[in-house]
């Protein structure tokens, strides 16, 4: 078993360190004090390849998913709330274009997207459909030519910026509970779409925001996938992004613990660096190895992937343990600061809070556990 990382993505990482250090890093003070990340930032990740999924020939193709991972874990190392813009444009919206879209949406959308120039989002959650993702009661009425949609989405990141919404919604509300949803690929443009931006507390500088559908039309070929099969596309979406998402955990978890790490040999209590407290020191230890093993079953599960197996399980226990491992991290790394770290501007403010968001995308840790007892099952018949 070869665990070297393949040179190609090694040199593209040193690459994105350069542009994390020159692009985001002058920048991402200003953009957390004003809760906003400017669409050019998003034309940059486009321009420097820095998305997950490219264009071949007239059609979307998924890359590395270890590449995607591995740029995931370094943007997040820095600021999850800017890892998570490009995880919620690529991995949710252009996920679902990608999976579902016919070719023609492919050509027409495609590489605009690739290129975030087109910036996409994913509307599934609702006040009542959080976790029971089948819960929603958007409607979706059939018209000359298409589709009227109303209702509204409670919890959309990328939704005050996003052109393009990968959207759920009740095409088929007589139909049993596993066959009501459809999924569209709406305009955000178009009237009859009303945004909000909620007041949120994580992932800055990513914004989260409440879609309202006042009788938005959707053309009849922006159905993506198969109508009455809408459920059963959005999990697969979100199967697809745990994997990401992970990796965004991963980082949030690394980030944290490389600020604890430097900071403890510089910090002086007591008469002693802290480095020289021993039960500090072999905190620093424990940490770092679950760090790793948490990094090493993250490989796994893109490497399932990059080999076009059954990744289900593999990337729930990814995104199952990098949260459990992160929370612990980065209040400890919290911990390390002391009365510091509860400071909005200090630098390890930020890392507690964005892991309890990572905990909620993609699945709680509850839903998690699910997902790996039913293949647990499965596998065992």
């Amino acid at each position: 078993m070869d665990f070297a990382i393949p040179a190609a993505i090694t040199q593209d990482l040193n690459r994105l360190k350069d542009f994390i250090r020159t692009q985001i890093l002058p920048d991402l003070s200003t953009w957390t004090q004003k809760r906003q990340i400017p669409d050019t930032m998003l034309h940059l990740l486009g321009a420097g390849g820095w998305y997950g999924i490219k264009v071949k020939g007239e059609r979307l193709i998924r890359g590395s998913a270890l590449r995607e991972a591995m740029i995931a874990e370094e943007l997040a190392k820095v600021s999850p709330g800017v890892a998570i813009v490009a995880l919620a444009h690529v991995d949710l919206g252009l996920m679902g274009l990608f999976l579902f879209g016919s070719q023609r949406l492919h050509q027409t959308y495609g590489a605009s997207a690739v290129q975030g120039k087109t910036v996409m989002c994913l509307g599934n959650t609702e006040n009542i459909a959080g976790s029971d993702v089948a819960g929603v009661s958007m409607s979706a009425d059939k018209v000359d030519g298409g589709w009227m949609l109303n209702g509204t989405k409670a919890y959309v990141t990328n939704g005050l910026i996003a052109d393009l919404g990968v959207i759920t919604a009740v095409s088929d509300p007589q139909a049993e509970r596993n066959h009501r949803l459809s999924m569209y690929l709406v305009n955000l443009k178009t009237e009859g779409v009303r945004r909000k931006k909620l007041n949120k507390q994580v992932w800055i500088p990513s914004d989260l925001t409440r879609l309202r559908f006042d009788n938005v039309f959707v053309p009849d070929d922006h159905l993506l996938g198969t109508r009455g099969r809408g459920l059963q596309q959005v999990l697969e979406v979100f199967t697809s992004s745990r994997v990401p998402i992970a990796a965004l955990t991963l980082g949030t978890a690394v980030g944290a613990f490389n600020l604890a790490h430097d900071h403890i040999q510089k910090r002086t209590v007591f008469g002693k660096k802290i480095l020289d407290l021993q039960a500090k020191a072999f905190e620093l230890s424990d940490f770092y190895a679950k760090i790793e093993a948490a990094r090493l079953v993250l490989q796994k599960a893109c490497w399932k992937v990059d080999q076009g197996e059954d990744f289900r399980q593999a990337s729930s226990v990814a995104k199952y343990l990098s949260v459990e491992i992160a929370r612990e991290v980065t209040l400890w790394a919290a911990d390390i600061f002391g009365a510091a770290s509860v400071i909005f501007e200090h630098p390890i403010h930020k890392y507690p809070l964005d892991v309890w968001a990572a905990s909620l995308g993609e699945g709680t840790q509850d839903v998690q556990k699910l997902i790996i007892f039913r293949e647990l099952m499965k596998n065992c018949r």
